[in-house]
C-alpha cells in the first residue's frame, strides 16, 4: 500500500470533510456549479489535464476537469502522470502500490504496469512524497470505487522522453479502456495579469495538441510550469482530434495576491 502523504495538507483527511471538500470544489462559484452523477457508458474524453495545488486554491479548476468526465462516464482504468516534485528516485517511474486515501483504497491496474516495465522502472521511492498524483486519486473515489489507475512520475520531462512515454502508454492501453491525465499547475508565484499571458501561450499549444510546443513555449517564455512533461506524454498518447479548454484561473481567485500559481482544466477528445 501507498498511504497519503499530502492528506490534511492539500485536502482533508477525514473522510466525511475530504467527500464535503470535494463537493464545495464542484458547487464553488469557480467551480461547474452542480456535484454530477456517474454515468453509465463512455463518451468521448481520451484525455486531460487538471491541477494539482490544495484543494482550497486548484479544486473548483479540477471539478470541471472531473465533472466532465464523469458526465460522460468513466473508464476502466486512468493513467496519470505527474512531475517528480521531490527528484527522488527513478526519472520515469511507476509504482504497484494500490493507494489508500480516506475514501478507501484505490487499485492499480498491474495489467498496463506489466506492459510497461521494460521501459518504466517500477520505484515506490518516486511516488512516496509525490502529490501531483495523490491529489486526483479522492476525486476519482468520490465518483467510483471500482476504477484502477496507474500513477507515473516524470523527473525527466524533455520532449524525447515524453514522446517515447506517450508511446509506451499508447502501446499498452490498446484494448483497454483509458483516460490519461496529466497532472500540471501553470505558472508560479508571478503577478496574475503576468501568469495569464504565459500560461495562455502553453495553452495555445495544447488546445492545437501540439506537444512539441508546449515544450517549445515553455522554454522560450520561461514558463514555470511544473508539468508540462506529463501534459507532452498525455498528448502523445492520446493522439486526440480536439482539445477543449474548460477553466483557467488562478490561486489569486481565491483570496487576494500578489503573485499567483495557474491552473488550467483542459480535456482532449479522441
Amino acid at each position: 500500500m501507498r498511504y497519503p502523504a499530502v492528506a490534511g495538507q492539500f485536502y482533508p483527511s477525514k473522510e466525511k470533510a475530504l467527500r464535503e471538500q470535494i463537493e464545495d470544489s464542484f458547487r464553488s462559484p469557480l467551480g461547474p456549479g452542480q456535484v454530477p452523477s456517474l454515468a453509465k457508458g463512455r463518451g468521448s474524453i481520451r484525455g486531460a489535464v487538471v491541477p494539482h495545488a490544495g484543494y482550497v486554491f486548484s479544486g473548483s479548476v479540477a471539478a470541471h476537469v472531473y465533472g466532465a468526465m464523469a458526465s460522460e462516464g468513466f473508464p476502466e482504468t486512468f493513467i496519470i502522470i505527474g512531475p517528480n516534485h521531490h527528484g527522488i528516485g527513478s526519472g520515469v517511474a511507476m509504482t504497484t502500490e494500490d493507494f489508500v486515501t480516506p475514501l478507501g483504497t484505490c487499485k492499480i491496474d498491474r495489467e498496463i504496469a506489466a506492459k510497461l516495465r521494460d521501459w518504466v522502472d517500477e520505484d515506490p521511492s518516486a511516488h512516496a512524497q509525490e502529490h501531483s498524483i495523490e491529489v486526483q486519486v479522492p476525486f476519482i473515489q468520490y465518483f467510483s470505487k471500482e476504477a484502477k489507475f496507474l500513477p507515473i512520475t516524470m523527473a525527466f520531462q524533455d520532449y524525447d522522453t515524453a514522446k517515447e512515454l506517450g508511446a509506451q502508454l499508447r502501446n499498452a492501453c490498446k484494448g483497454k479502456d483509458t483516460i490519461i491525465i496529466a497532472s500540471s499547475d501553470f505558472s508560479h508565484y508571478i503577478s496574475a495579469k503576468e501568469a495569464e499571458r504565459k500560461d495562455n501561450a502553453v495553452i495555445d499549444q495544447i488546445l492545437k495538441l501540439n506537444a512539441s510546443g508546449v515544450e517549445r513555449v515553455v522554454m522560450q517564455q520561461d514558463v514555470s510550469m511544473c508539468g508540462y512533461g506529463p501534459v507532452m506524454a498525455m498528448l502523445e498518447a492520446v493522439q486526440g482530434k480536439s482539445a477543449q479548454l474548460l477553466r483557467y484561473g488562478n490561486s489569486g481567485d481565491v483570496r487576494p495576491m500578489a503573485q499567483v500559481v495557474g491552473y488550467a482544466g483542459i480535456v482532449i477528445r479522441g
